[in-house]
């Protein structure tokens, strides 16, 4: 197993300077709750202004696919609650396809946009106090980056804040958390942009989606199966190195 790459000294002393960028995200959050701003991302909201929005994306859809996007990342960025309710708003706004696209770039940019800020803020002071054992860990986890980056995407098990912030703190490269999540997130972000593209019937019903549709047999076996492919790499790394 390779050596943990050294931190400089210069990077494993504690400022305050350091914490400006996770400062900043923890500011908006903390606005976005004062300002009651999350009554806007309901579906209840969507309901009552999906006329309206409608409307004015036919009318400008370049200006709103990227305000959705900045909107989307944002959202991301601030660790705001409601992206749930933003990916079913995208597919209802512009289809499955596009909007299923435009979620997943904008949920990319922003995740890298909190994982940029940890990691500058604190993820070398951690590397550099982290113990012996702590630094094992780490060493595991950057040789299996991608697959399990790719597993925590693909299977939610935890907050994707969370998995946001914990690579940074265990030395991910920029690369490797971009793309591992970047391709996670697509299935599960497709298959809540369709069921966004269905909204406007299920409005017009008088009922309310069914989010557990991603929990459907159908659905989420696929999805558990490419999990499963995801730490292939992973078991047989293990077993060569135990042979």
């Amino acid at each position: 197993m390779a050596a943990a790459s050294p931190v400089p000294p210069e990077e494993s002393r504690f400022s305050l300077r350091r914490l400006w960028p996770l400062a900043v995200l923890a500011a908006g959050l903390a606005l976005f709750i004062a300002l009651g701003l999350d009554r806007y991302v309901t579906l209840d909201a969507l309901r009552e202004n999906r006329q309206a929005l409608s409307e004015w994306v036919a009318a400008h859809q370049l200006l709103a696919m990227l305000a959705y996007m900045g909107l989307y990342a944002a959202m991301v960025a601030f660790s705001v609650p409601g992206a749930l309710v933003a990916t079913l708003t995208g597919g209802f706004l512009f289809g499955t396809l596009m909007g299923g696209t435009l979620t997943v770039v904008a949920a990319t940019l922003g995740a890298t946009i909190v994982f940029a800020a940890a990691k500058s803020a604190l993820g070398d002071l951690l590397r550099a106090k982290a113990g012996s054992t702590l630094q094992r860990m780490e060493e595991g986890f950057r040789e299996n980056a991608f697959s399990y980056l790719l597993v925590l995407r693909l299977v939610p098990i935890f907050p994707f804040f969370l998995v946001n912030l914990a690579p940074a703190f265990l030395g991910v490269g920029l690369p490797t958390f971009i793309a591992a999540t970047f391709i996670g997130i697509i299935p599960g972000t497709f298959v809540f942009a369709s069921l966004g593209n269905g909204l406007g019937a299920v409005f017009d019903a008088g009922r309310s989606p069914d989010l557990g549709l991603i929990f459907e047999p159908q659905i989420i076996g696929p999805i558990l199966a490419l999990a499963a492919l995801a730490l292939l790499p992973v078991i047989y790394r293990r077993f060569r190195r135990n042979a």
